[in-house]
Order: C-alpha cells, then structure tokens, then sequence
C-alpha cells in the first residue's frame, strides 16, 4: 500500500511540474494574445502606402502578357502598395542563378510595370533553404557560397530590378552567416529587404531548435542591416481567429521596439488558403493579420511601416477586400 501511495504521489509531482512548466505557460500566453486582440484600433493607424505585394515567378519566365500587368496595375490603384517582391530564383545551393533560364522576361516585366504603375519599385525575390535546417541547402556560413549570392545579385539588378529581396529559410536566430551576407549584399548599393521569421514571444522559443522564431535581439541585428523588413507572420498553428489576430498585434509591437527609424517595417499578410497543423485556414484571415497590424502600431506617427500581402497567384477577392477595407479606406 505504502508503495502504492508513493508512485501516486510521484505521479502527480511530475503531472504538476508538467503543469507548471509547460501547460500554465502557454495558457497564460493564450489568454496574452486574446487581450491583445481588444479594443479598437487607433483611427490613424492606416496606410502610410509603404505596402508590398509578393508576386510568383509566372510573371518573369514567359508565362505573363502584357494585359496580365495592366490587370496588375489596376488591382494595385488606391492602395498603399508601393514595392513588388517578385520571385526571381531560386538560388542553386551553392549560390548561382541560371537567369537566362529562370528569369529570361525579366527586363520586359520590370519596363511593363514602370510604364503601366508608375513609382512602383519592382524588387528581385531571392532564395533559398539553408543549413542547418535543412540538408540539402545552403550553407550561409560558407564566404564562397556568399560571394556567388552576391554575385547573382548584382546580375538580376542588370534586369532592371531596383532592389533585392532575400528569403532565405529556415535562418536560425543568431546566424553569423546570415548577417554576413546582408553586409555583403549592401556594398551591391542597392534597396535590400529580407523576409523575416517571427519574433520569439515566450522568450525561449528561438533556442528551441526548429529555426521558427528569432531573438527580439536578433531580429534588431538584422534590421540594422537592411532598408526593408517584412515579418512572415503567418503559419503560425494558432486555432482560432483572435488569438492569430493578437499574435500579429504581439509581433507588430516587438518588431516595432527594435526596427531603427530609418529602416521600413512591414507586417505580412496571409492572403492565401492552406488548413494544416501549422496553418489553420478560418484562423489566420487577411481581415485578422490587418486587424492585430493595426492594434500592434497604436497611434505611432512611424511613416515607414506597412503591409505586405503573400501571395499574388493565391490572393481572392475576399483578401483584397479585406486588406482595402482594413487598412487603406479612411474610417
């Protein structure tokens, strides 16, 4: 009886530390992020028109007409969309880019939009997986591998493109490599943006090692090296509408805390359908991205913040009202 009593007791020591450590936590912050999905947002916190808009490779590989960019064009009217992020890739592991086989209607698609939307600026999307996530991939801290990045950098920009954009995933908070190659990138001259991971909201997540999330710290260290930053805040295995809207309002506000002034933050959007356990198609809404967008920037007079919508070949009708209605129509 006596050791009967003492594998109870021992069961339910364990149970209430699973509780305490694992189980309170994460309630505590469910509970956080609905809070932070209250209230109305500040009637100023609208479009600055810093938007960008993602767009597929369709539109550089022949696959696109020149009535497809005036669709473009008017789809982007009265909208605070000012820079495309078109996928231009993907980089080969080792850094190279075939262009003439992946991109060969690039110089056409960047004079299409310049004659159609003008003071569009039109942006190379680079990319790729990395190391150590994943293997195959690219190995960042290799200056080879660098150098040929840069190297296919520069040679989209003789596109005509006016500015690079790089994805590259899944980045590991605190990478060397990558903060290098964002410091190479930048002797190129050139607007660079980076598509970003989120920011760690418990304060141990980042060292979990599933590379989903950054430091709060690593995520000012990236920022401080490029012109543009767009947080992917979407797949984020939240169930419910209201907590993924206070997700985003979390993440706008910590990104906010650490991006410098003279860098353009950007809260991504996700304006595409996938029901998954990462992504959660009735929760994570455009309507609810925008909505938490809005409660996280408050009344900050910040000029160079925006929205950024993913991804142009999966965006309904339903995405761009949302996106319209929620942040660029006065209230």
């Amino acid at each position: 009886m006596k050791s009967e009593n003492a594998v109870v007791k021992r069961f339910l020591r364990i149970a209430a530390s699973v509780f305490l450590v694992l189980v309170l936590p994460i309630a505590a912050h469910a509970v956080s992020l609905r809070v932070h999905f209250t209230g109305d947002p500040a009637a100023e916190a609208r479009t600055r028109n810093q938007d960008a808009f993602w767009l597929g490779h369709a539109w550089v590989d022949g696959r696109k007409t020149a009535a497809d960019v005036t669709a473009l064009a008017r789809k982007l009217q009265d909208t605070g969309i000012r820079d495309l992020y078109v996928h231009t890739g993907p980089l080969e592991h080792d850094g190279t880019l075939p262009l003439a086989k992946v991109s060969p209607k690039a110089r056409w698609f960047v004079d299409a939009v310049h004659a159609a939307a003008p003071g569009i600026r039109v942006q190379a999307w680079l990319g790729d997986v990395v190391q150590p996530g994943k293997d195959p991939g690219m190995d960042l801290d290799d200056p080879e591998v660098r150098e040929r990045v840069v190297t296919s950098a520069a040679a989209v920009l003789q596109q005509g493109f006016e500015g690079i954009h790089y994805d590259f995933e899944p980045v590991r908070s605190g990478s060397k490599g990558y903060l290098a190659i964002l410091d190479e990138t930048r002797a190129l001259g050139t607007t660079l943006s980076v598509a970003a991971a989120q920011i760690d909201t418990l304060w141990y997540l980042h060292a979990i090692p599933v590379d989903k999330w950054w430091s709060q710290d690593y995520f000012r260290q990236v920022a401080e090296r490029v012109h543009q930053i767009a947080v992917m805040s979407y797949d984020t295995a939240l169930p419910l509408e209201s907590l993924y809207g206070g997700y985003v309002a979390k993440q706008t506000r910590l990104a906010l805390e650490v991006t410098p002034p003279g860098t353009d933050l950007l809260m991504g959007l996700p304006a595409y359908w996938e029901n998954n356990p990462a992504h959660w198609g009735d929760a994570e809404t455009v309507a609810a991205a925008v909505r938490g967008a809005r409660l996280g920037l408050g009344d900050s007079p910040r000029q160079n913040f925006g929205l950024a919508l993913y991804v142009d070949f999966a965006a309904t009708d339903e995405h761009w009202t949302a996106y319209r209605d929620g942040w660029c129509l006065a209230p």
